[in-house]
């Protein structure tokens, strides 16, 4: 049994921006109705809910429309921030020459190497093949394979802007990737975020326009919606999760939180398999104690 470690929080809260997977979701990647419960309560409160996630607008929003609420999106790691219906309020792509170096720059890991699109049809997910990355991360083929396009060499796909650059694999294959990231001379053009789920031995590189992030984006958001920061909550699991809590005055890991967030002093909330979002947010709006 896990025991959450939670402090009481004032001001109250105007926003709350949750990460999806490995936070909302729980291990079979369904919202469980403790946590849809609380977060709706929150809505009702007149608190803003904001989803904000690695994954693309697209492939984020059947998990917001579950919420059962209008509310807008913080996607691709902060390089989009869209609402439900289609309406952009930012966006911050990859420039087409970045892209083109680090092509070159990661020309071992063409086998690993994803490019993202803003569309939402075919050609949205560019790739060269995917024998490479059936093993680890076959179900998100699967799941956008309607969206993938095959372009060899890669660097023909870059017409336009994408959205970011994604290398997939086994941890120690991408331990390797960021090798050969901080040895490319990129680092003032790219910013590299990393997400790891070390039970499934999986691990995802996105490299973004410089400066983008998840906490970039919620900054971004809470100044547009006139929210000060001290106001912001945030919930996370995983290394792309660090910007967007370090900004939010109220940070909540999972229980289930990769070791690194575990060393920030944020306060914990129980894991993803327990309704952790619904015991950070009853803890900080009041409601029914969340038990195990």
């Amino acid at each position: 049994m896990h025991d959450a470690r939670i402090h009481a929080v004032t001001p109250p809260i105007r926003l709350l921006a949750s990460d999806i997977d490995g936070t909302l979701l729980n291990p079979q990647f369904e919202i469980s109705p403790v946590d849809l419960e609380a977060l709706r309560d929150a809505h009702a409160a007149g608190v803003e809910i904001l989803l904000v996630t690695g994954r693309r607008h697209a492939f984020a929003c059947p998990i917001a429309e579950l919420l059962g609420f209008d509310l807008w999106l913080i996607s691709s790691n902060g390089a989009i921030t869209r609402s439900m219906a289609g309406e952009t309020f930012h966006r911050d792509m990859l420039p087409v020459e970045t892209c083109k170096k680090l092509c070159t720059a990661m020309r071992e890991f063409r086998g690993q190497t994803v490019l993202t699109f803003d569309q939402e049809t075919k050609g949205a997910i560019v790739l060269e093949h995917m024998l490479e990355l059936e093993g680890s991360i076959k179900k998100w083929l699967e799941k956008n394979i309607a969206s993938i396009e095959l372009v060899v060499p890669i660097e023909r796909a870059l017409t336009r802007d994408p959205v970011q650059a994604m290398f997939c694999g086994p941890m120690e294959r991408m331990k390797q990737t960021l090798e050969v990231l901080r040895e490319s001379g990129l680092e003032k053009e790219i910013t590299v975020l990393r997400t790891e789920y070390p039970l499934r031995d999986l691990s995802i590189v996105d490299v973004l326009n410089e400066g983008c992030s998840k906490g970039h984006a919620l900054e971004r958001w809470a100044r547009h919606r006139n929210i000060a920061r001290e106001q912001v909550m945030a919930i996370g699991d995983n290394h792309n999760d660090i910007e967007m809590l370090a900004f939010a005055g109220v940070p909540f890991i999972m229980g289930n939180a990769v070791a690194e967030l575990r060393c920030k002093g944020w306060a914990v909330t129980l894991p993803n398999d327990q309704n952790g979002v619904a015991a950070a947010v009853r803890q900080v709006l009041g409601g029914p104690r969340v038990t195990v």
